[in-house]
């Protein structure tokens, strides 16, 4: 089966200690690797301040990981994080080739690729 680009943004409880947000994101991507997926980027944005309140939390952990996998994988991915109570929320996008050509750009800084050009 063929491998396709995925971004994947999760919101972890900011009840949790460094430590905890560590190892949570850290089983999502041991995850992810033990079913054959290839990871490209790991992000994390910190805490940050919720647009409504989820669970009556105002504020969450940010984390996005960016990665290639079977379309099979993103449905395990996706049933750990409904089990796992310290998921608020996630989403998972399948990215087309303007929108990998994006995030390569972004990871890199558009200012690099913006000078290029000149």
């Amino acid at each position: 089966m063929e491998l396709r680009n995925y971004e994947t943004v999760f919101i972890l409880t900011p009840v949790l200690s460094e430590t905890q947000m560590k190892d949570a994101v850290g089983r999502f991507t041991t995850l992810l690797k033990d079913a054959g997926a290839e990871l490209i980027n790991e992000e994390n944005w910190g805490l940050k301040k919720l647009a409504y309140p989820i669970q009556h939390k105002k504020t969450g952990f940010y984390n996005l990981v960016e990665f290639k996998a079977t379309p099979d994988t993103i449905a395990k991915l996706e049933l750990e994080f409904r089990r796992d109570e310290k998921v608020m929320r996630f989403l998972t996008v399948a990215l087309d080739k303007y929108a990998t050509a994006y995030a390569e750009k972004r990871r890199n800084g558009f200012s690099k690729s913006n000078n290029e050009e000149k």
